[in-house]
């Protein structure tokens, strides 16, 4: 019955949405209605309002639908929706401006006279406007009304002119800033807490272990990592939709003919075009280079964002007047001393010590109002001109409220979906297919495609993704990252908006276009773009690099980058060492074996002892290393015939995994029915027989030598990992101590002016306030202590500053105490005092050459070349699959 109010739910859904209702009433509204109607009908005929959902009831899912509301509103860890009001004011307003209608005329006399140079131009402000709006509609109808007649009239292919509009103007789902990236980004955040649970769950059945190692965990996302994960997949679909347009109008010279420019290329034209190019570079650079660089989040550069639309909305509008670049200008000036400001002071007000500092913040100051008076002067504008700023923000809050009421109903609706385990349904179906992670992929986004054509993209990312991205993101084989798979999505969805005959994107070139554009024209104008988007889909999906390496690169190299202890790291660090030190010349060995002959002879017992045993660790270390990456080219080897085997047996496990909980409301049914209803009772005790046939039955297909093999495959596994885990034990150590030591040696200095304070406190002893005493007592013995290596000499001193505290003081065991530090002090000055000077400078030497690699462990932060490495390292989707 459960799959029956399942149905119930689409249909209702599908219905409504069919019927013209409001998305944000028919998903709520389907899912409050088909889980009243199961609580009823559980009520009427069984007597329970339970009994026909998966688990829980009417209620509890009621209750969960309302309570799943809160986290689209309120999350204490993702405020991505944040920024989705930012970027939607930033685009009306750059829209309502004209700015569109500027770029494409200009760029249109810049490229002309090229062969097909005017569609280029098209494509290039496409990207721009995807780039400053991120609105697809907007785009799509702006370059329809501009673009199209110019097009035609210069006697452009219908075709190609309406399949280049078309595709230029879905742009704004693939490019940052875009609303469909931010709404995946917090769609997949949720996706990947629930991935890595069933990922744990995974590891847990298949291994036996308690805890999975974190590095086999599922890896999330965030809206600034969208947009980086999709700036080089949006500048590839632009160069191949440029490169087409270009190679196109040369074999074919009669569908884009040059378009002379009439007028003359001389110093006015070109500053004409510098005012109305550069003005949205610059904020793109601005909105996209903030988050890169990590110097803003995505909220804040949605907030930069919106300024900036600001500004040029209001000398666009004002065009002609004298003061129509006047607040640009001043906006700059303050951005300069802001700028200024913050890199030559240091700008904390708190910390204001000198008439220097309070310059720096008298610059910023004034820097900060020059801001704010352009923002001032701009708004005002927008308000007095045409109703801007009014009608704007309306539209804003219009959109801003569709797309957050569409995220609430379709909170309502997963919770329904689950209700009647449509989520388990999904699962087991694609967890049952042959093929593996790529044949799940591939189905969930022939799926996504399909509805592209019926819903938008805000239905598909809130009602598709949170059922099929867990699925996805869970499967170890794969190992995929949420970045990567929105990127796909938005790919995917950008692909079905052009596709005929529902592509939401013809459906607003039909609306501007004249009534002489033929609508198949239109259709066989996009086919080949269609054609060129799968090319690039699929480019992305073989070569994940492409999504991946840029977020990467952007949080190894940020202020905020990953320790070089975290676990995610270690694999792509430990591949750098082998590259760069194992294949060929052993650089590590060789300034081990320099360093050795070195001579240490100055050095005390102890202190030699300590460089010895850290080279031979380190030799060890390096051996532990190499035999690591033996026994992994034997897993290698061994996986080829170890994976087909392991994927048999998964997938029959899998299938009585599905037996089982079948077989578990089976007896659910058994235990419920009427003890008096014999033909019942018979009926399903036979189903509840052939069940445990089939388990028996898929248990026999399973080689008999399968535990065995596994067992045999696991040792090996572990193995590695031991000699891993050996590797970096050995390297930590070894270089601790010789960092120790060199700090040691390097404070020689400062422990020889200890002396005066030890022969000034003895001069006290017995004479001065015991309590007065024992407070500088404890002070000498914590400077003492922040030296390295002076435990002894600080343990005594500990001592008398306990005995000095006691009622009844005993000198004599104060003085023995005292002179027993003493000792030690002048025991290990005499040994440092031999100790020749180049010493140090060997060591810190020896140290610089293995600070990134053998010690990078114990190092704050990657440096850039190893950070780079493993960006790149990283970026590849790796098979965890022998491990689960």
């Amino acid at each position: 019955m459960e799959l029956l109010f399942l149905a119930i739910l689409v249909i209702l859904m599908a219905i409504a949405l069919g019927s013209g209702y409001p998305v944000a009433f028919a998903l709520p509204g389907s899912a409050i209605m088909s889980i009243l109607l199961a609580g009823l009908t559980g009520f009427l005929l069984e007597g329970n309002v339970d009994a026909y959902f998966h688990t829980g009831g009417a209620i509890e899912w009621l209750s969960a639908g309302v309570t799943n509301l809160r986290g689209v509103y309120w999350e204490v860890e993702r405020d991505t929706l944040i920024a989705i009001p930012l970027f939607i004011f930033m685009g009306i307003m750059l829209q309502r401006s004209k700015i569109a209608e500027d770029l494409l005329v200009t760029m249109a006399q810049l490229f002309g006279p090229v062969r097909g140079g005017l569609g280029i131009s098209v494509v290039f402000v496409g990207a721009l406007l995807a780039a400053t709006t991120g609105i697809v509609g907007a785009t799509v109808v702006a370059m329809g009304l501009i673009s199209l007649p110019a097009m035609l009239r210069n006697k452009y292919s219908t075709p190609l002119a309406t399949g280049t509009i078309a595709a230029s103007g879905t742009l704004g789902q693939i490019i940052p800033p875009s609303i469909v990236l931010i709404i995946l980004a917090d769609q997949l955040s949720s996706a990947s807490d629930q991935a890595s649970t069933m990922r744990k769950s995974l590891y847990k059945e298949t291994t036996g272990e308690l805890t999975m190692p974190s590095v086999f965990d599922v890896i999330s996302t965030s809206a600034g990592e969208m947009f980086l994960g999709a700036f080089v997949p949006g500048l590839l679909l632009v160069g191949i939709y440029m490169a087409f347009i270009l190679i196109a109008a040369y074999l074919f010279p009669k569908i884009a003919p040059p378009v002379p420019y009439k007028g003359n290329m001389d110093k006015k034209f070109w500053i004409n075009v510098f005012l109305i190019l550069i003005p949205p570079l610059t904020l793109i650079i601005l909105v996209l280079g903030s988050i890169i660089s990590g110097i803003a989040t995505v909220n804040q550069a949605g907030a930069i964002g919106a300024a900036g639309a600001i500004v040029m909305a209001g000398y666009r509008q004002t065009s002609g007047s004298k003061s129509s670049y006047y607040p640009a200008l001043i906006i700059l000036i303050g951005l300069v001393l802001i700028g200024y400001a913050i890199s030559q002071y240091d700008m904390n007000i708190k910390l204001i010590n000198s008439f220097e500092d309070k310059i720096g913040i008298f610059l910023g100051l004034l820097g900060s109002s020059l801001v704010v008076i352009s923002l001032i002067w701009s708004g005002k504008r927008l308000f007095n001109k045409e109703n801007t700023m009014q009608e704007v923000m309306l539209e804003t809050a219009k959109t801003t409220s569709l797309v957050f009421i569409i995220l609430l109903g379709a909170a309502m609706l997963t919770a329904a979906f689950r209700a009647f385990g449509g989520e388990e349904l999904v699962k087991d179906y694609l967890n049952s297919l042959p093929g593996g992670f790529w044949t799940k992929f591939v189905i969930v986004m022939a799926v996504i495609f399909v509805l592209g054509f019926f819903l938008d993209f805000i239905e598909i990312a809130v009602v598709v993704v949170p059922i099929v991205a867990p699925i996805l993101l869970a499967d170890p084989s794969a190992n995929i990252t949420a970045v990567w798979l929105g990127v796909m999505i938005g790919l995917n969805i950008q692909t079905s908006f052009l596709t005929p005959p529902f592509g939401f994107a013809l459906f607003y070139l039909r609306g501007v276009a004249s009534k002489a554009v033929k609508t198949l024209d239109m259709y066989k104008g996009v086919i080949p773009f269609i054609a060129l988007q799968l090319l690039a889909l699929t480019i992305v999906g073989i070569y994940p690099t492409l999504v991946n390496y840029l977020p990467n690169r952007v949080s190894y190299l940020s202020e905020n980058s990953p320790p070089p202890r975290n676990p995610k790291l270690q694999i792509c660090i430990e591949d750098y060492i082998k590259e760069k030190y194992f294949i060929g010349n052993n650089e590590i060995k060789n300034n081990i074996e320099v360093f050795k002959n070195k001579d240490l002879s100055s050095l005390d017992k102890n202190y030699s002892q300590i460089i010895l045993s850290s080279l031979s660790g380190i030799d060890e270390a390096i051996g532990s290393l190499k035999k690591a990456y033996d026994i992994n080219q034997e897993i290698s080897e061994k996986s080829k015939e170890y994976l087909p085997v392991l994927n048999e047996v998964r997938g029959i496990q899998r299938v009585n995994l599905a037996l089982t909980k079948e077989l578990e409301e089976k007896q659910i049914i058994l235990d419920r029915i009427d003890r008096a209803d014999t033909r019942s009772l018979k009926k399903i005790n036979d189903e509840i027989q052939n069940i445990k046939l089939k388990i028996n039955s898929n248990n026999k297909t399973i080689p008999n030598d399968w535990t065995s093999i596994n067992n045999n495959f696991k040792k090996i596994v572990k193995l590695e990992q031991k000699k891993r885990n050996d590797y970096r034990r050995l390297a930590d150590n070894s270089y601790e101590k010789l960092a120790i030591l060199s700090l040691l040696l390097s404070t020689v200095d400062d422990f020889k002016k200890f002396n005066d304070n030890f022969i000034d406190l003895k001069s006290k002893l017995g004479q001065q306030n015991k309590l007065i005493l024992s407070e500088q007592v404890k002070s000498l013995s914590k400077k003492i202590s922040e030296l390295p290596d002076n435990r002894k000499i600080t343990s005594h001193l500990n001592k008398v500053r306990r005995e000095l505290k006691k009622k009844k003081v005993k000198m004599e065991k104060v003085y023995k105490l005292y002179d027993k530090s003493y000792s030690e002090y002048l025991k290990k000055l005499k040994s440092l005092n031999k100790i020749d000077p180049s010493v140090l400078l060997n060591l810190n030497k020896f140290l610089n050459s293995i600070k990134y690699n053998v010690g990078v462990r114990q190092q704050p932060k990657l440096n850039r070349d190893l950070a780079l490495y493993a960006a790149t390292c990283n970026a590849d989707h790796k098979d965890l699959s022998i491990h689960f």
